[in-house]
């Protein structure tokens, strides 16, 4: 620990870095003490000095076992474990206490450089609520003149720059028809890349040291002359004074808001969770873990659907052909999801043929170094082999020489010169922790995941299917795909996300759980919320297409007040729409309501 503490902090400190990891640490501090998660995204996790300044909770030692009480730790080597979560139960040989297990095994080098020497990049994910706040404690901390938003240049594209060029000529006159098309790509060649409009990073902060000036480095100005306040922003692109002053990355980001909203509802510690339980992990293989009471609908390889980074598509594939069942297992999915060619026609192959296992294949950056060191490969140009494929420029053959005098196989040295990009194993594993524990949340306490689920994933709803059977959202589903099938029909955006809420709840009511409608006295303007008596969720008012949150929010502020007496004083009261107002009749949200005030004193048979 300490030698590995030294090797890191001998550069960061030498050359100057110090201060970023200060920086990083006091606003996360600030963020925890307001009650807000932040996550870590890139390759910080890379760097123990990072985990210990809790600037992220990758910790890229060794699998290890340390004891809450006596501290004594155990960095025993047990064959086949490549993350500390996957290591057996174990106590403290000393207090007989159960110790904690942890450790990644990820060299610094993937963030510092191999001498520590690379400028430290901190990226940090924010919840969206938070982001603003984290921004404005950021000047407070460094001083008002010293922070600026980090600016983009938007430049010309080809399909614009063609729209520009076929525009001159028809302009000008000419028949489109008789102009050759390599006068027009001609033309629109020059116009490609030149710069449209300026806007901002959507994280990105640019920090000038003190006893400079701004004015050294960059001309500010407002992003495309919107003078908003807080957003002066630098006039060149951030990747053009990247390397002269500090940049943080403090981004806005769903999961870690998701997280808190699901540790409020049930009262339970992000840090409580265990990210080895194995009906959590085994949701990424299996679906058995969902305790589905209906499962004659479809037929379902894993219950990974609504967990962030492996519910898609393409990922539950990939779940489906490999069949994770461990921690470390997942980190390599994850590596092998964001990569770039290097799953399809790569480690799928070799999966696929037999050739290696999961476990075999590269998935993760940091894997190719760790490999080649286990290999006998000299540690130097392990990392520059390392460096070289992540960017994709091959093995060099005095390399590949090395690495097969190490007896690294044929395949292995193959699979890297098809490499194009690599993700790095902090990043791998810090969205891999974030997965887990919304995994644990979803077994564990399922009405509250779907809760924040539909509260802030989803964002378009058909809360008149949402409410039915688990059948009749099936048979929804299954006549949307079908007829989109027979007619060819591109899905809008709208409708892809209402299609994906409809599947989440299709879940939910085939675990026994179901919607219901929307409560005039009860229902929050934009969450959904939990009721455990009827083992169903109570839909918020914006669910209702066409309300928005003002509208919302206004229900709310004016039942605060007094009940509504009728549908006029609803009307009125509000800021609802005589359409919103149709919109929740047609729900039956409103039966209880009259018309309007007044009590008519002839009501019976017209007498």
């Amino acid at each position: 620990v300490s030698a590995r503490l030294e090797a890191e902090l001998t550069g960061i400190i030498k050359n100057g870095y110090s201060v970023i990891y200060y920086i990083a640490n006091k606003i996360i501090k600030k963020a925890n003490e307001d009650g807000f998660i932040v996550g870590s995204r890139g390759s910080v996790g890379s760097s123990f000095v990072a985990t210990m300044a809790n600037i992220t909770e990758v910790n890229p030692l060794p699998p290890h076992y340390v004891c809450p009480n006596c501290r004594h730790s155990d960095f025993t080597e047990i064959k086949g474990v490549r993350s500390g979560f996957d290591l057996p139960e174990k106590l403290c040989p000393q207090c007989l206490t159960p110790m904690n297990r942890d450790g990644q095994n990820i060299p610094f080098a993937t963030f510092l450089g191999y001498e520590a020497e690379k400028v430290p990049d901190i990226d940090l994910n924010f919840p969206p609520d938070y982001q603003s706040r984290a921004h404005e404690y950021t000047r407070e901390l460094l001083g008002y003149d010293n922070v600026y938003r980090a600016g983009t240049i938007e430049t010309v594209a080809e399909k614009t720059a063609f729209g520009y060029a076929k525009g001159y000529y028809e302009r000008r006159g000419y028949d489109l028809e008789k102009v050759r098309s390599a006068d027009i790509a001609y033309l629109a060649a020059g116009c490609q890349g030149v710069k449209k409009t300026t806007g901002q990073h959507p994280g990105g902060l640019v920090v000038v040291p003190t006893g400079f000036d701004v004015y050294d480095f960059t001309p500010i100005q407002y992003p495309a002359d919107k003078s908003e306040g807080n957003s002066m922003t630098t006039h060149f692109d951030f990747r053009a004074i990247h390397d002269n002053v500090l940049k943080l990355d403090l981004l806005g980001h769903v999961d870690p808001l998701a997280l808190k909203m699901m540790s409020d509802l049930t009262g339970i510690k992000l840090e409580d969770i265990p990210l080895n339980d194995p009906e959590a992990l085994s949701l990424f293989s299996s679906e058995t873990a969902l305790k589905r009471k209906i499962k004659n609908l479809r037929a379902l390889e894993n219950g990974a659907q609504g967990i962030p980074e492996f519910g898609t598509n393409f990922v539950m594939g990939l779940l489906n052909a490999t069949k994770p069942k461990t921690f470390g297992e997942l980190v390599i999915i994850s590596g092998l999801s964001h990569g770039t060619d290097v799953w399809r026609g790569n480690a799928e192959q070799l999966i696929n043929s037999g050739v290696a296992q999961l476990t075999e294949v590269i998935g993760c950056r940091d894997d190719i170094m760790t490999y080649l060191i286990e290999k006998g490969v000299p540690a130097k140009t392990a990392f520059a082999i390392m460096e070289d494929v992540r960017k994709g420029r091959k093995v060099k053959p005095e390399f590949a020489a090395i690495m097969t005098a190490c007896h690294v196989p044929g395949y292995y040295i193959e699979s890297c010169n098809k490499i194009k990009y690599m993700f790095p194993k902090a990043h791998a594993t810090a969205y891999v922790t974030m997965a887990v524990r919304v995994a644990w949340f979803k077994v564990h306490y399922p009405l509250e995941y779907y809760a924040t689920f539909f509260s802030l994933r989803a964002k378009q709803f058909d809360l008149e299917t949402m409410m039915k059977s688990a059948q009749d959202i099936y048979t929804k589903l299954d006549n949307d795909r079908l007829m989109n099938k027979t007619q060819r029909i591109k899905l809008k955006p709208k409708d892809e996300e209402v299609l994906y809420t409809l599947q989440m709840a299709l879940e939910m009511a085939e675990r026994g759980y179901r919607v219901a409608n929307i409560d005039l006295d009860r229902s929050d303007a934009a969450l959904f919320l939990v009721d455990h008596e009827k083992n169903a969720l109570l839909p918020p008012f914006i669910v209702v297409d066409g309300i928005g949150l003002n509208a919302a929010s206004s229900i709310l502020d004016a039942r605060k007040e007094r009940p509504f007496l009728s549908r006029s004083d609803l009307l009125e009261r509000t800021k609802l729409s005589a359409t919103n107002l149709e919109d929740l009749a047609k729900l039956k949200v409103l039966d209880h309501l009259d018309e309007s005030n007044q009590i008519s004193l002839f009501s019976f048979d017209g007498y």
